[in-house]
């Protein structure tokens, strides 16, 4: 089965893109966020969140 990207449901802090790239990635959701603090917020990484966050699917809509 191919490894899909979703938002999550349950380890979610604003829309759960961050949880799902922990998840797709097999790293932890906090490594995760804090990266796209560290890195996202300077540039266009919040743009880039809200469009993540309205193009992918929900864990349960993908499955």
């Amino acid at each position: 089965m191919p490894k899909k990207l979703y938002r999550v449901e349950n380890d979610k802090i604003i829309a759960g893109v961050c949880g799902g790239i922990g998840e797709y990635i097999n790293l932890d959701a906090n490594i995760v966020r804090l990266l796209f603090v560290l890195f996202g917020i300077p540039g266009p990484g919040i743009i880039v969140y809200i469009i993540a966050a309205i193009l992918l699917p929900t864990k349960s809509q993908t499955f």
